[in-house]
């Protein structure tokens, strides 16, 4: 009984912390820090001599969230296997995270242009949080029952992570549909903090700490660290003896850091690149979880009858498909007056055009001396558009104008080939589009060069316009179901690749070096989430966001390869030869 109430704790924490992983850090988040940016800084914003989309932005948040946690996590292991800290590490790191995604519902009343900041500021120390909780949380797993069951207790707290994740999800989904109001999000952030910490009491309550023979005398804070690097520096200079577990690591680096990079960049992808609305993101997640999780249970399946390596490799080869199948998502041509971003329509009656934006387009930047409000000002007249002085902001938001419905205010305008012909030509350099229906100019369209549906510029482009003419115009799909396939397959595999790999790690650790292990583990682990984002977004301001995708489906290639060298019976031995040594030298 004492053993299934582990079990049910350690299911517990992954119930809550997926809330921040799938309401914030895939659905909805993304989305809205995206929007917080272009309000403040248009399409892209200068930093250190290059110009940053809001997608390389977000990357580079997640990577240097986990810096931190990637330099930290050896040594605090260490410490955790000679001290019985494990659960308190487990607690102060699960608080600090979860505060930081309660405070990130203050970004939206900071002003437009420290909104974007604090956001990103306090979705990286809740990172941070997530990341080193994650060394100890997974540092139990060994103690949680028999090496036989390690599948099967991995698998079950993945699948019970993504059924938490998605039932909160839903209830985010139900909020956003029905509801107004801009302390919806800010909610959905607190929410999110909120329920990762209050089921993570179960886990505090229902796991006792490991029990350590002979446990270590507290130490100061140097000496402490100075005893941690040194057993670091030893094990390392000892790999040899673990040579199987160590090719096991670097395998997991590079795989993990693919498929973690994919599910953490994949709504940033969505909205900026794919422009999906917020709303078709949070369906696209909401299906994974409720696929990931049966199919977690499933890999426990297959993993029995064909074994956790070959289970795990399947896994693996199928994602590299799913990320290359995700380069050919591409919005269909625009084909209807509705489909466009500003759409002028013929009024009959008045004898003038009247424009409206269409609904679900991204608000134009809100900064002053941002090139995107300049172009927007300098043909207000002629765009549905409306200046808002606000002393907070200190200066003049432009934006398109909705009422407090979210619907489109028509505005008059007077149109000439003029004026018409020149806001075309600095258009094309923009993300949005236009069209003009009835009236003198029926018929003509315009389409930067940035918005979404305009394909072949791009170093990959060929791609996703040949499967847009070969199979998604023939067949009517939009970007929308494109994308809801993707998160199918995702889904499908994500539960079953995570659990394995974790599971294949936890049968070959020492039960005693159990959190020094995983803080190796954790390492590999963090410098993969740093490596990954970090690649996504050099190869996104090199080139552009699809090549930064591809770029990915290489890392699990080669983690592919490596993990075959992996002789997994070998480093179960050594773990139990080693466990036996330090029983022994602990009794002597």
């Amino acid at each position: 009984m004492a053993e299934d109430q582990r079990v049910r704790g350690y299911c517990a924490y992954d119930w809550g912390k997926s809330a921040f992983e799938t309401s914030v850090t895939t659905a909805v988040f993304p989305a809205w820090f995206a929007y917080l940016f272009a309000e403040a800084n248009g399409i892209s914003t200068k930093f250190l001599g290059s110009e940053w989309t809001a997608d390389a932005m977000f990357s580079a948040a997640v990577m240097a969230g986990a810096l931190f946690v990637a330099i930290c996590a050896p040594s605090l292991g260490v410490i955790a296997d000679r001290r019985m800290i494990k659960m308190w590490w487990l607690r102060v790191l699960t608080i600090l995270g979860s505060v930081s995604c309660i405070l990130l519902a203050f970004s939206p009343y900071l002003g437009v242009s420290i909104g974007w900041v604090w956001a990103m500021i306090m979705f990286m120390v809740a990172n941070v949080g997530l990341n080193g909780a994650g060394v100890f949380y997974n540092a139990l797993l060994p103690h949680m029952g028999e090496q036989s069951e390690m599948d099967s207790i991995s698998n079950k707290a993945f699948a019970a992570g993504y059924l938490g994740g998605g039932l909160l999800l839903v209830v985010h989904l139900g909020m956003v549909l029905s509801l107004d109001g801009t302390w919806v999000i800010p909610f959905v952030m607190a929410s999110s903090g909120i329920w990762w910490l209050g089921f993570a009491q179960m886990t505090f309550k229902m796991i006792p700490e490991p029990h350590i023979e002979n446990e270590m005398e507290p130490m100061g804070v140097v000496d402490s660290t100075k005893m941690a690097l040194g057993e670091v520096k030893s094990t390392l200079g000892d790999i040899k003896s673990f040579k199987t577990l160590f090719i096991y690591m670097i395998a997991y680096f590079c795989f993990i850091d693919g498929i973690n990079s994919v599910t953490a960049l994949a709504g940033v992808f969505g909205i900026v690149v794919l422009g999906l609305t917020t709303t078709g993101l949070i369906l696209t997640i909401l299906i994974i979880q409720f696929v990931a999780a049966p199919a977690a249970i499933g890999f426990t399946k297959l993993a029995e009858k064909w074994s956790t390596k070959k289970a795990l490799q399947f896994s693996l080869v199928c994602w590299c498909f799913v990320i290359v199948g995700a380069l050919s998502f591409a919005p269909l041509e625009l084909e209807n007056h509705d489909e466009y971003d500003v759409q002028y329509t013929w009024d009959e009656d008045a004898q003038t055009y009247v424009a409206e934006a269409r609904e679900g387009v991204n608000n134009i930047a809100a900064l002053p001396d941002d090139d995107e409000q300049k172009w927007a000002l300098e043909y207000e007249k002629i765009l549905p558009v409306e200046e808002n002085k606000d002393v907070k902001r200190q200066g003049y938001g432009v934006k398109w104008a909705f009422d407090d419905d979210g619907e489109a205010i028509p505005v008059e305008v007077i149109l000439t080939a003029d004026n018409l012909e020149s806001m075309k030509s600095t258009m094309d350099e923009s993300r949005f589009s236009y069209s003009v229906e009835g009236g003198e100019f029926d018929g003509q369209t315009g389409l930067g060069i940035n918005h979404p549906s305009s394909l072949g510029d791009g170093t990959l482009d060929i791609i996703p316009e040949t499967v847009r003419s070969v199979v998604w115009a023939p067949l009517g799909m939009t970007v929308f179901f494109q994308f809801l396939l993707l998160g199918v397959f995702a889904g499908a595999l994500l539960g079953g690749s995570q659990g394995l790999a974790r599971s294949m790690f936890g049968q070959m650790v020492p039960e005693t070096r159990s959190a020094e292990f995983f803080g190796f583990f954790g390492f590999f682990g963090k410098v993969a989430a740093l490596l990954g984002p970090l690649i996504y977004a050099l190869m996104t301001v090199w080139f552009d966001s699809r090549v930064g995708i591809f770029a990915l489906s290489i890392l699990i290639i080669a983690g592919v390869l490596i993990l075959r060298k992996v002789d997994v019976e070998d480093g179960i031995a050594v773990a139990k030869a080693e466990d036996e040594r330090n029983r022994s030298a602990t009794v002597e």
